[in-house]
């Protein structure tokens, strides 16, 4: 089996400011898993985000993985439900 290709990067992790704007108290480890769960979700068959952000696709998808508009992906992932399931 072939290994996937490294395809781009994303930064899906929320910034320590903009969680310090909301003013409550979240695991950001959990929190930032969930996003990644759902930004895997999203994306198409065959492509994969990992921990670290970078994408990687299997080798036949690797050139249209490389045009995934992640920002629109980012876009659809419901933020402020994630925050509130993961209050302490």
């Amino acid at each position: 089996m072939p290994e996937p290709v490294e395809v781009g990067y994303v930064s899906y992790t929320l910034s320590a400011d903009y969680l310090a704007t909301i003013g409550a108290d979240f695991d950001s480890e959990a929190v930032d898993d969930a996003i990644l769960q759902e930004v895997n979700r999203l994306a198409p068959y065959g492509v994969t985000m990992h921990r670290n952000g970078k994408a990687f696709a299997d080798e036949s998808q690797a050139e249209a993985a490389r045009g995934i508009d992640w920002a629109e992906i980012m876009k659809r992932i419901d933020v402020d439900q994630i925050l509130a399931d993961h209050a302490r």
